[in-house]
């Protein structure tokens, strides 16, 4: 702490002036040498280089010692009366003004070196009105002129930093309403002053904003007579309230009103009544300056809960109705931000927002916010359902809608938000199903309010009818939920609801945006189209097909099924629509799902479409749709391989007039359709026999020999369909020699042995057709299973390597007789016996050791059987 030499001096030059009246008057005098010393302890703390906040706390701890001291003297006239002669009586009035001047004096060289210490006089009338035996009048007349000098000091400042005035002038603004006019006037002197000095740093921010410099252009005012005058303010809280209203910036209203609401919770009551008053004036016409609504509710909350005859409970719930009138926001979420379940005091804060009738749809604007929520979605803990560890706030709001909606007004705003909140709700019972809310509050809020929306919409015949159908009660199930939706969107329809076109373009728009949760999706998805199951038969509007173009491939699978199925009941009101190509392609990409039961849904529903179809679009579509079916005719799932093999075939059935078109798709899908006919499902085997029969006619023949009885022999039905490859098509062998070797990779082994046996008729039978290189990649491809786990597959492997390895040395000749001879032998194919003699899965114990050409044949296998079945081949 730093020692200015001038304070010590000036302080023993008073203390010698008055030395004499030690034997005089020993109190005053006392007084006198106290106040010195804490003067000097004051201002030196003023000049030392501390942190100014340490600074304030250590001279307001010496300042209030000090007051103390001033003001607790007795009052002049009983000094005076001590007094023997006139002169004396005089001299104890000097040394009387003497104290009273050192501690004004101190507060004036406080706050000239930093206005900030204004807030030591807020600080003083607090002193002052805790103890009434304290020198108020006195007090009061030191705060004016203290305020008054400031006032004055800062016409010379180009920045003015008072960030204090607003606490100081709630106090001001209480004792302009004393019973003592004495004190009444003093009071109205220093808030004129302080409204003068908070209009200068208005008026200096606005030249500042503007660039000027405030040295030059400036108008300083020496008083604001022409708006105000300090009598004004006497006990006139109507103009108090518009000129603090007014001319205190945000910050310093916040203050103002922060300051004045305490006292509505703190004695005298009869404070308490002044401040109620200028609270409803200010908040009534300065509401939207206040910014920390979230603060006051919270204060509000706390001291609702605090069982005292001092506070003014009505008081503080009436500041709730005036802050929701001009900021519901944040009021709303306050309030929705406690603790779940709420207290009594919450319930009662709310019927205060209720009374605010025109704030009616921003409060609910709010609560539809939150209750797009979900409970404990952001929480810390998610995976914990404990009511201390998630995010409430949605119960909450559920809670609050069961309170605002009975209220006449609020059921007026519910009108123009009934969608929004009948969605909302329907979810939110969904989330509390999930967390067992109702296990541990027995009461459903969302419940409650929904049915209250229902009451309050004129839909009472709607609840009723639900009531009776025992939807309310089952929806604590979690299982029921869908089905309750569908309920309750079916019930609405047969009432023919007035709120449907609203709630349809609600849904629509809802369903526009972008990712939602899950259940979010399934629940529109169920409402929507319940909804147009009831309301539109035909025609469909084609706004709400678009919908179903961007469900078909939704992320989540309900919602793809549900589309889905909606589109196949309205398969003949879809095929009319003029843009029903672009939901085809749509559908045919949900082919790929990661879901089998949208796979399968999605085949069905094409077919649905497909068979009501006019031919012109559809051979339009399809090539296209047929190629989409070849990933799945190789799906995992043996139900979706056989649905996609019998439905390829059932179009190509249907599109016979094409065969033109469909050619080069039925020889891409050969391989598939021959190597699963050994597949271990007998549907998938029945479908690839239906579908070969089908492409028959492709091949020159009205059906396929061999594939008519139910047992066949698979090498010959192989060796037959090659045969008729190369008779027609000899210019795709490669390429199907090419797709045969990919499912050498395959993990069923039945498919890795029909790849060899198709392979290898392949290279026999073209030999004559097959360039070197291709020849090689053959060879490649077949020592990749030369290991093969299974023996009976290494040993066809080993012999069909054998055979490429023989036709591989055999080519000779140059490449341009090659190419010739290739040209010239499309026709050409060679009667060939069985190499394999491979019965088919059927016989599992079939195959024996391989010679070169022929194979041992085993028992139960005639050569007369064998024999007639090869005339059948070479008779083609």
């Amino acid at each position: 702490m730093s020692k200015d030499p001038s304070i010590h001096q000036q302080a023993l030059k008073i203390s010698m002036k008055w030395q004499h009246m030690e034997t005089k008057n020993k109190e005053l005098w006392k007084t006198l040498n106290r106040v010195l010393n804490q003067q000097t302890v004051i201002l030196s703390i003023n000049s030392s280089y501390v942190d100014p906040l340490v600074q304030f706390d250590s001279q307001l701890k010496t300042i209030e010692e000090c007051f103390r001291t001033v003001f607790s003297m007795s009052d002049l006239n009983v000094l005076k009366l001590k007094g023997n002669t006139q002169e004396e009586k005089m001299e104890i009035e000097e040394m009387y003004q003497e104290i009273l001047t050192i501690f004004e004096n101190t507060l004036l060289d406080l706050v000239s070196k930093d206005l900030y210490k204004l807030q030591l006089l807020r600080e003083m009338i607090v002193w002052m009105t805790r103890n009434p035996t304290y020198l108020q009048e006195r007090a009061m007349i030191i705060i004016g002129r203290v305020l008054k000098y400031s006032y004055g000091n800062i016409k010379e400042c180009i920045s003015v930093d008072a960030p204090c005035m607003g606490q100081l002038a709630a106090e001001l603004a209480i004792l302009c309403n004393h019973r003592k006019i004495q004190i009444v006037t003093q009071a109205s002197l220093a808030l004129y002053f302080l409204l003068c000095i908070v209009r200068y740093q208005n008026d200096l921010y606005e030249y500042m904003q503007m660039d000027i410099d405030p040295t030059e252009s400036f108008i300083f005012y020496d008083s604001f007579e022409e708006e105000f005058t300090p009598t004004l303010f006497q006990r006139n809280n109507a103009d108090i309230a518009k000129f603090v209203g007014e001319y205190l910036q945000t910050d310093l209203l916040n203050e103002f009103v922060y300051g004045l609401l305490k006292k509505l919770c703190c004695p005298p009551k009869k404070n308490a009544i002044k401040a109620a008053d200028l609270l409803r004036l200010v908040l009534g016409d300065y509401g939207s300056k206040v910014t920390k609504a979230a603060k006051i509710v919270d204060f509000i909350h706390k001291n609702l809960n605090i069982q005292s005859p001092d506070i003014q409970k009505s008081d503080l719930l009436n500041m709730v109705s005036l802050l929701t009138r001009f900021c519901p926001q944040k009021v709303v979420f306050q309030l929705l931000d406690h603790s779940f379940p709420v207290d009594s005091s919450v319930l009662e804060m709310w019927k205060a927002v209720s009374s605010e009738s025109d704030s009616s749809p921003f409060v609910l604007k709010t609560i539809l916010t939150v209750l797009k929520g979900k409970p404990g979605e952001g929480s810390t803990a998610q995976k914990r359902f404990s009511l201390e560890d998630v995010n409430m706030m949605p119960v909450s709001a559920t809670q609050a809608l069961c309170i605002l909606l009975p209220v006449p007004e609020y059921k007026k705003a519910a009108a123009q938000f009934f969608p929004e909140l009948l969605i909302a709700l329907i979810l939110q019972l969904h989330y509390n199903s999930e967390i067992h809310l109702k296990r541990i509050t027995k009461q459903s809020y969302a419940l409650e309010a929904l049915r209250l929306l229902l009451k309050s919409s004129g839909l009472q015949q709607v609840d009723d009818a639900l009531q009776e159908k025992d939807c309310w009660h089952q929806f604590s199930n979690l299982q029921f939920h869908h089905y309750g939706v569908y309920i309750i969107a079916k019930t609405l329809s047969e009432y023919n609801f007035p709120q449907l076109p609203e709630t349809l373009h609600y849904l629509y728009k809802l369903s526009l945006e972008g990712p939602r949760r899950t259940e979010d999706s399934v629940t529109t998805v169920i409402f929507l189209i319940e909804l147009l199951n009831n309301f539109f038969k035909d025609p469909f509007p084609e706004e709400f097909l678009s919908l179903f173009r961007k469900w078909v491939n939704d992320p989540n699978p309900t919602v793809s099924k549900l589309s889905l199925q909606k589109i196949s009941t309205m398969a003949s009101v879809i095929n009319k629509v003029s843009n029903v190509k672009d939901l085809i392609c749509c559908i045919v990409d949900s082919f790929s799902s990661k879901d089998k039961t949208v796979t399968i849904q999605a085949m069905n529903t094409l077919r649905w479409l497909l068979a009501g179809m006019d031919k012109v679009t559809y051979s339009l579509l399809c090539v296209n749709i047929a190629s989409s079916y070849f990933p799945l005719m190789d799906h995992a799932i043996p139900s979706i391989r056989a649905m996609a093999i019998r439905h390829f075939g059932e179009l190509l059935n249907e599109m016979n007039q094409y065969t033109w078109m469909l050619k080069p798709v039925v020889l891409k899908s050969l391989v598939p359709l021959v190597l699963f006919l050994e597949d271990t499902e007998i549907k998938v085997v029945k479908a690839c026999k239906y579908t070969l029969n089908i492409c028959a006619p492709y091949f020159k023949w009205s059906s396929f020999p061999l594939l008519q009885d139910e047992f066949y022999n698979f090498e010959l039905v192989v060796l037959n369909i090659c045969n008729c490859l190369f008779n027609n098509y000899g210019n795709y062998i490669p390429e199907v020699i090419y797709k045969s070797l990919l499912f050498l990779r395959s993990n069923k082994p039945y498919l890795r042995k029909a790849a060899i046996i198709l392979t290898g008729y392949l290279a026999k039978l073209g030999s004559n057709l097959l360039l070197s290189d291709e020849i090689e990649l053959m060879l490649k491809a077949m020592e990749k299973v030369l290991c093969d786990e299974d023996p009976s597959i290494c040993q066809m492997a080993n012999f069909t390597y054998m055979l490429f390895g023989e036709i591989f040395n055999e080519m000779k000749e140059c490449s341009f007789k090659q190419h010739f001879q290739r040209i010239f032998s499309l026709f050409q194919f060679k009667d060939t016996l069985l190499l394999y003699h491979y019965r088919g899965r059927e016989f599992i114990d079939s195959f024996n050791e391989l010679d070169e050409y022929a194979m041992q044949h085993t028992k139960g296998n005639s050569m007369e059987d064998l024999k007639i079945a090869e005339s059948q081949v070479n008779n083609v």
